[in-house]
């Protein structure tokens, strides 16, 4: 793991964004305020895709950036490279081959902790503190599998456990004065407008009630408010993960909102925009998900 040692009513946003329609963030304000981006993105690889990375930091600016799937042990993770795309501070948690996350910042962490969820060293979730006292939560929820069975689908009660520790988790840490951002691939897309036929995909994993009832219990337990839906309208349909196994995405257009921001009450006003990067997904040797950005006033 490294840490910070290493070298009103807002107008809505756009569902899909594209370079020319993306705001400057990271700037400080008149009244001593600073507004800052949050990148999250399933990367699926941090080292295949460090050209993909490159590409996001240039056409968002994101001051942070949340990766899941890293898929790499910590000592092959790329921090040259991040050095030079100038993200010295980092926090990482990986493994060989699966899962890992990790949180690059062009802001200071003072203090980074990572946390073993349902009894399971996997690297699925860490957070750091940084400027105003914000925790900021990075997890990948498992997948789940195929059988959208706990007794048939080992994999499936996995990820049941995991949604239902973290609901407790939370419940107990509850603050009416925490500053808090939880994001991260939650693999469980809530909305009948996050997928693209909610009647064909109630019994597929990702949308059935059962993961949707814990997701829900998980942002009940700390009153969280879905940043994205903050701006975007919920009757909108809107993806951040589309199969590889679809001939051409952008054309069947199949997809799933797996990919979340959520802050808690105290930073609800804070919040200045929304907005998914849906070009991602048409990139050379893309990641099946595409990151997600939200920009906060603190």
């Amino acid at each position: 793991m490294f840490g910070s040692a290493l070298p009103g009513s807002p107008a809505r946003a756009a569902a899909a964004i594209t370079a020319g329609a993306i705001p400057t963030a990271s700037s400080n304000n008149n009244d001593g305020s600073m507004t800052f981006r949050i990148a999250t993105w399933n990367i699926n690889s941090v080292r295949l895709r460090l050209k993909l990375l490159e590409r996001l930091i240039a056409t968002a600016a994101p001051d942070i950036i949340c990766l899941q799937e890293t898929k790499t042990e910590d000592q092959y993770f790329p921090h040259e490279a991040i050095d030079a795309l100038g993200y010295p501070h980092r926090f990482v948690s990986g493994m060989k081959g699966y899962n890992g996350v990790a949180i690059l910042s062009r802001l200071p962490f003072k203090q980074t902790t990572t946390r073993d969820c349902v009894e399971r060293s996997d690297c699925r979730y860490g957070f750091v503190t940084i400027a105003g006292g914000i925790e900021l939560h990075n997890c990948y929820v498992p997948a789940g599998g195929d059988i959208p069975d706990p007794k048939a689908n080992e994999k499936f009660a996995h990820k049941l456990a995991f949604l239902e520790e973290l609901a407790a988790w939370w419940a107990d840490r509850r603050k009416s004065r925490t500053r808090a951002v939880l994001v991260g691939d939650f693999n469980v897309a809530p909305l009948e407008t996050d997928v693209w036929s909610h009647t064909q995909l109630l019994k597929v994993v990702s949308h059935t009630p059962v993961e949707v009832k814990l997701l829900k219990d998980v942002m009940a337990s700390h009153d969280w408010t879905d940043a994205v839906r903050h701006f975007i309208d919920p009757n909108e349909q809107l993806y951040t993960w589309w199969s590889y196994r679809a001939t051409d995405w952008a054309k069947s257009d199949r997809g799933r909102r797996l990919d979340h921001v959520w802050v808690t009450p105290a930073l609800k006003r804070t919040l200045r925009s929304a907005s998914v990067l849906r070009d991602a997904r048409g990139w050379q040797g893309p990641s099946d998900h595409v990151p997600v950005i939200v920009d906060l006033e603190i």
